[in-house]
């Protein structure tokens, strides 16, 4: 059995660092993700001019709920798509000018249903160049607060957004939602509300947020359940593998979990515990039609596998992922026919055939997940290599050393196995060990690391 200690998650990070800087004390996170993205949203918070300290296994904030302590800041944000769609509603809260910017991939990510949302409520919010893209200007004076409709069909981030702008206005808030994506999302940060003092009340999609602030606390995070997914799959594709991750179990907030159930329906088997979850591979893996709007950045990883199946493995309901780091969904299917695996797409749909996939370099389009997912093929896969495998610091910048460990653990497992290497689990295992050192060397050849 391989234990596999998985960094803090990226979504509750995020969420908590909001918290943390809007809360009346401070606020200690504990085993917060050290992630680009997340050191990206901590110098965002510095730069409004709160107070980020930072110790190896915990973060702490000085709240300040009268928004941010400086009256002008220009702030970066990077990648990070929870930095550029939140901390614009944070500066709202404030006084002053705040300027946002991010990089060229953000730019082109969508912001408009959420910038209308905020000017709806009296926001002074203007983009400089493309309508609903970064970069932006907010000329803060605090929020009034009111009613306020929201198409989140895109993006649940823009709901949470207003959720956690909600308790910092002076009247609260009235949001009626036309459309909700990945709504497990939203379920975290309700529970992440309500741990920092709020109770949120929801009557089908209308969600009210009451005035009156947060309170500061300590608070845990627990591993990142997308950032699972991969250690999952692997011992899905793996015969007689098993992967367990501690902290991740039958109370985790995280919707992404859910995609051990997938694992499930296809064969591998599946125990959540209280305080873990762990997956074995059975030698069988099925193929299948499954619905996963609701843990969409899990796409990646089941496609990645997909070929392995010993049917037709349909995604539906993912168009949403088109709007992600890349248009994850083609990205999918460009890399799997480069691996010569037969695949046809829709506008929200993917479908991919069993094969023998051979080796190819994986284009990233600059996006960790599709990085992380097609690392899952290479155990099956010899000769699999990729053109950014450094893009993976997004969100977990020690993933390829820790996934190669993981191949190392999947070989010696096999060696002792009755049969040694010679059998078939023996070989999956040989697979997996040349395909760590290939992705050593390919993520030591990163230039500028």
């Amino acid at each position: 059995m391989a234990l596999v200690d998985i960094p803090g998650s990226k979504s509750l990070t995020a969420r908590a660092l909001f918290l943390a800087a809007a809360a009346d004390g401070v606020t200690t996170l504990v085993r917060p993700l050290r992630s680009d993205d997340t050191e990206g949203f901590a110098e965002g918070l510095a730069r409004l001019g709160y107070r980020v300290g930072r110790t190896p296994d915990t973060w702490q904030v000085d709240g300040r709920p009268d928004g941010p302590p400086a009256g002008a800041a220009d702030v970066y944000c990077r990648d990070g798509a929870t930095t550029a769609r939140f901390l614009p509603a944070l500066a709202a809260t404030g006084h002053g000018t705040y300027r946002f910017d991010a990089s060229p991939q953000m730019r082109r990510r969508p912001l408009l249903p959420l910038t209308r949302a905020l000017r709806d409520l009296g926001v002074d919010l203007r983009h400089e160049d493309r309508e609903g893209h970064h970069p932006l200007t907010v000329r803060a004076n605090g929020v009034e607060g009111g009613k306020v409709t929201l198409d989140a069909g895109q993006s649940s981030q823009y709901l949470t957004a207003l959720l956690l702008l909600g308790p910092l206005t002076r009247t609260g808030l009235h949001i009626e939602v036309t459309d909700l994506v990945s709504a497990p999302y939203v379920g975290i940060t309700l529970a992440m509300m309500r741990a920092f003092g709020v109770e949120v009340e929801r009557e089908g999609d209308v969600f009210r947020v009451p005035p009156g602030g947060y309170r500061a606390t300590t608070y845990p995070i627990e591993p990142d359940a997308s950032t699972a997914s991969y250690f999952f799959a692997a011992a899905a594709v793996t015969p007689g593998a098993e992967v367990t991750v501690p902290g991740l179990g039958e109370g985790a907030l995280q919707g992404d979990l859910g995609f051990v159930e997938v694992l499930r329906r296809m064969g591998a088997e599946v125990t959540v515990a209280a305080d873990r979850t762990t997956v074995r591979g059975t030698g069988t893996l099925r193929g299948l039609t499954v619905a996963m709007r609701d843990i969409s950045d899990t796409m990646p990883t089941l496609a990645a596998i997909a070929p392995f199946a010993d049917g037709p493995v349909r995604i539906e309901d993912v168009a949403n992922t088109r709007v992600k780091e890349c248009d994850r969904l083609e990205a999918c299917a460009e890399n799997l026919r480069r691996l010569g695996t037969d695949v046809a797409t829709g506008p929200d749909w993917i479908e991919i055939r069993p094969g023998r996939p051979s080796g190819a370099e994986i284009r990233s389009h600059g996006d960790h997940r599709i990085v992380m997912s097609f690392a899952v093929t290479g155990l099956r896969t010899p000769g699999i290599s990729f053109d950014d495998p450094g893009c993976v610091r997004k969100t977990f910048p020690g993933f390829h050393e820790a996934f190669a460990a993981l191949r190392a653990s999947f070989a010696a497992r096999a060696a002792d196995a009755p049969g040694g290497a010679s059998g078939a689990v023996g070989a999956v295992g040989a697979v997996g060990a040349a395909g760590a050192a290939g992705a050593s060397r390919a993520a030591g050849e990163e230039p500028g690391r």
